[in-house]
């Protein structure tokens, strides 16, 4: 808790101090206007203003875990010293997950000390030497000054990134939301095809899907986009390589980007989205033109409420003059300094700043890092890329680890066919570990049975790959299964989980919005995960109706066809402007499986 609370001091104290300091720069201050102060009140103006471009005394104190690890220096180690260094630095890439960050000049204690320049010079030599050894490579993030009485002292912060081997190359799922016309598909072209756009949507005509999407330059489907980062945080992407296979092979680190729609009438296909693809982060990106208009509040509000860290990316900067893009930034920070939010904005305007959010983005969620930039003329587009080169995982090595060990559990989000290849299905491994040759079973069909089949090959962005790793997207090549038994939603799991399926659950829900009153009979489209069907509201148990705002526990049924649900999930159901969340409480016993057949029954005597 107090590593928190420090945590978010800092936050505050280094905002403020970027403010200080462009102020400074921009010479705001007109003392000429001003009446004039006293010795005193100058005299402490002074005090205080030196005090406010000091860089914070203290960091938090260094965690056992995670992959921060703080050394006040490594000048000249003895070997026994120096391969306890690399133990340990093999250790935090491991927590890392292939990432690990050093600050150098740092007691435990998190004490900034700072180094002369002859020792930073020694420490960094050393850390390079070490992560030469376990097969790594460091970037130098940023150094900061302190001014001490005796001599000038610096602070190092070092990106430390192993190489990848065997293909096992760091990867994060970023879902891309936004109004129509906000610029979204263009941006995401620009990062990915390293040219920029010449200001009439260029730039995203390689990753629409459909005609109809290039006639409008309105995406209507969910698309997807790979960004890469090597050893060294150099950006890898189509501009450099000619195929996803060679930026997967020369990458350590994906950026896959989920494109989402931004119109109101496909709102179902960016819900399924979110809760489908399980990403990692969301990019609301907002036009400086436009401000926040359309469905920007509802895809925020989404992403809130399925605890999905979001971050903002305000576009178009060059069709606006100043005044116009700060006039959006401050709408923003209205909006997320509002209650129902509750975030800390913190704008992004020099390189500095971009490692600050990105460091602290990942470690509080009520940090919102804001962007202005520009796809047409690349103006701060570079401080975006900085960001999600250093953009840390959320789970730790020991998290999947966990995940790893439990059964083989795999959602089903897409099904294709695949001339020369057969039945083809993409979608995300949920738990456990998926390898070629694998026998799973796959359902629930219509009339509740898992059907066997069996894993011949498999890719992960576009490229072969031979194990497939809890969280992990991928498509799994099926052979000769018949894709008429299969539809989106479904989960293809070990035969030793004996998969239980049902048509009732009930599940603890806030009604979010909803014009009148909601009671029993209600027909809503209910999401969870990769699940999408319309249920009917059974009942509301212990109340008779609800109100917006108010929590109750509902029983749910299905419609059409049972589904698989694992208790805890999160879930989200909507019609029209009523919408809710929840997540599943409860399965009801498999004897109801047949309800809906004797309902219709009874409906048709």
């Amino acid at each position: 808790m107090d590593a928190q609370v420090a945590n978010h001091c800092s936050i505050k104290s280094a905002a403020k101090t970027s403010i200080t300091q462009d102020a400074a720069e921009c010479g705001i201050a007109n003392t000429a206007k001003k009446k004039p102060r006293s010795r005193r009140g100058r005299r402490g103006k002074r005090r205080r203003g030196k005090k406010a471009n000091e860089p914070p005394p203290f960091l938090p104190p260094e965690a056992e875990e995670g992959n921060i690890e703080y050394k006040l220096k490594l000048v000249n180690p003895t070997q026994y010293r120096f391969e306890h260094l690399a133990t340990q630095l093999k250790w935090r890439l491991q927590e890392g997950r292939g990432e690990a960050v050093y600050q150098i000049g740092v007691e435990d204690n998190g004490l900034l000390v700072g180094l002369i320049e002859e020792d930073m010079k020694a420490s960094l030599k050393t850390l390079r030497r070490m992560a030469e050894k376990v097969g790594a490579d460091i970037t130098l993030l940023r150094e900061r000054e302190m001014d001490c009485d005796r001599a000038r002292r610096k602070i190092a912060e070092v990106l430390v990134r192993k190489v990848p081997d065997d293909q096992q190359f760091l990867d994060l799922r970023v879902a891309v939301l936004g109004n129509v016309d906000s610029g979204k598909s263009t941006l995401l072209g620009v990062l990915t095809q390293g040219e920029l756009d010449n200001g009439r949507g260029r730039a995203r005509l390689n990753l629409f899907r459909h005609l109809h999407e290039i006639q409008t330059g309105r995406t209507s489907s969910i698309s997807f986009e790979i960004l890469g980062f090597n050893s060294k945080g150099e950006v890898v992407n189509y501009s450099d390589s000619r195929t996803a296979e060679e930026i997967c092979e020369s990458s350590s680190k994906m950026i896959t980007f989920i494109d989402l729609a931004g119109h109101y009438k496909y709102l179902k296909t960016t819900i399924f989205g979110l809760t489908s693809y399980c990403p990692d982060f969301a990019m609301l990106v907002v036009g400086a033109n436009t401000g926040i208009a359309g469905t920007t509040r509802e895809h925020l509000g989404l992403a809130m409420a399925l605890k999905v860290p979001i971050f903002i990316v305000v576009s178009k900067v060059d069709l606006c003059g100043k005044s116009t893009v700060e006039k959006t930034v401050r709408q923003l920070e209205r909006v997320l300094k509002q209650p129902g939010c509750n975030k800390v904005p913190m704008v992004v305007s020099n390189p500095d700043d971009a490692v600050t959010a990105a460091q602290q983005f990942a470690q509080s969620s009520s940090v919102t890092p804001i962007f202005t930039l520009s796809s047409v003329s690349g103006e701060s587009l570079d401080l975006l890329k900085v960001f999600f080169n250093i953009l840390p995982p959320l789970s730790n090595s020991k998290e999947q680890e966990e995940l790893m060990q439990q059964l083989t559990e795999f959602q089903v989000d897409e099904i294709y066919s695949v001339p020369d290849v057969g039945t083809v299905v993409g979608g995300t491994l949920y738990s456990g570990v998926c390898r070629e040759g694998d026998r799973l079973v796959v359902g629930p069909t219509d009339d509740g049975r898992f059907l066997r089949l069996k894993v011949c090959s498999i890719h992960r962005n576009r490229s072969g790959c031979r194990v497939l790793r809890a969280g992990q997207a991928a498509t799994l090549a099926l052979g000769n299964f018949d894709r008429s038994l299969l539809r989106k939603g479904m989960v293809m799991v070990s035969p030793k989980m004996n998969p239980t399926i049902c048509w009732q659950f009930e599940a603890a829900i806030v009604l979010l919005f909803h014009a009148k009153t909601f009671r029993s009979g209600f027909q809503v489209t209910v999401h969870v995960g990769n699940v999408r069907q319309t249920a009917t509201v059974e009942c509301l148990l212990g109340k008779e109706e609800l109100r917006t705002g108010e929590r109750a526990v509902v029983c749910f049924r299905f419609l059409k066809h049972p589904e698989y649900l694992r208790v805890g999930a999160k879930l989200l159901f909507r019609v029209g402007v009523t919408k809710g969340i929840g997540h599943v409480t409860h399965l009801l016993p498999s004897t109801q499986n047949h309800m809906p057949d004797q309902n219709r029954n009874q409906n048709h005597s």
